[in-house]
């Protein structure tokens, strides 16, 4: 266990060595003169020497202060060129939390772009299905689904969750898929998923209430892909497929894209507010989602609590 003396003594002696002068120490450390010399008075006392010759209008470091002051100088050295490699290691790394299919679909294939505009940034993604705990793990931001509404997260709306059913071209035109109460009939990638009895209830068609047999995935990424093999109609958000539906290898039946409350929120810690690194990643995603309003209903991209 280290012996140290008080840290507040130890800074004053530091401040006061290098000017040789309690006023302008003072000043430095946003102290009064007179606590200036009182902690200094007290590092003396607990180390039993003198560490500054006092005359009337000055003040002049002893034998003992010389010798002590550099070896603290340099202390206090070592100790602020620490800290600033810390904070600038912490600035040129940008970690990013978001889920699976956003990741996978949407934000791999534009971070490109936020690199080229910020190649200061190193950018390291982690995908989770899960909410991330800004308390215990290393994410400086994440992209969450739900209602904005989470106690310390600054958030900022991006867009509204929306769904369409998909599929191959072989699919629809094998089950002549024409009309939206067709999807009851056909198979249906995890069909007891919430957003099936969203959408039919936007077109107008009831829901069975039976739980039905099919494939039940845990991610639209995977959905999309199961889709992509031909044997099922999968509900997908056609901004995340976009690549996929320009091929042809997917195609939407329907025009009718429904929308749900939740929505997409890019979030962080309140008292990271003020990060540079966090402003520049906050103002990009928010203008390149902006691309995105030509491929969706308009309300998507409107923050509406009330759908």
């Amino acid at each position: 266990m280290r012996r140290l003396p008080p840290l507040a003594a130890v800074r004053a002696f530091e401040a006061a060595a290098r000017h040789e002068n309690f006023t302008l120490a003072a000043g430095e450390l946003g102290l009064t003169q007179a606590a200036v010399s009182y902690q200094i008075r007290l590092l003396e006392d607990r180390l039993g020497v003198p560490l500054f010759v006092r005359s009337k209008r000055r003040v002049t470091l002893s034998e003992a202060g010389r010798r002590l002051a550099p070896v603290v100088s340099d202390a206090f050295d070592r100790i602020g060129e620490g800290f600033a490699d810390l904070v600038d290691e912490d600035e040129s790394v940008l970690v990013i939390s978001t889920a699976q299919t956003f990741a996978s679909n949407w934000l791999a294939g534009h971070l490109g772009a936020f690199q080229i505009a910020r190649p200061e940034l190193a950018v390291r993604l982690q995908t989770s299905n899960g909410l991330v705990d800004f308390a215990r793990a290393e994410a400086d931001v994440a992209i969450r689904m739900g209602a904005g509404n989470w106690p310390g997260l600054r958030a900022h709306f991006l867009f509204h969750h929306h769904f369409t059913p998909m599929c191959t071209p072989e699919f629809r035109d094998r089950h002549c898929l024409r009309e939206p109460a067709d999807v009851l009939a056909v198979p249906r990638l995890t069909p007891d998923d919430e957003w099936w009895p969203l959408w039919l209830k936007r077109a107008g068609v009831t829901a069975p209430e039976e739980a039905l047999p099919g494939i039940r995935l845990d991610s639209q990424a995977t959905e999309g892909q199961a889709a992509m093999a031909g044997h099922s109609l999968g509900m997908l958000t056609p901004m995340f497929w976009k690549a996929e539906l320009a091929s042809g290898r997917l195609v939407q039946p329907f025009g009718l894209i429904a929308c749900e409350p939740r929505a997409h929120w890019l979030v962080y810690p309140e008292h990271k507010r003020g990060r540079a690194k966090i402003r520049a990643f906050r103002d990009w995603i928010i203008a390149a989602l902006e691309a995105e309003r030509a491929f969706a209903p308009p309300e998507v991209f409107v923050h509406q609590p009330e759908l």
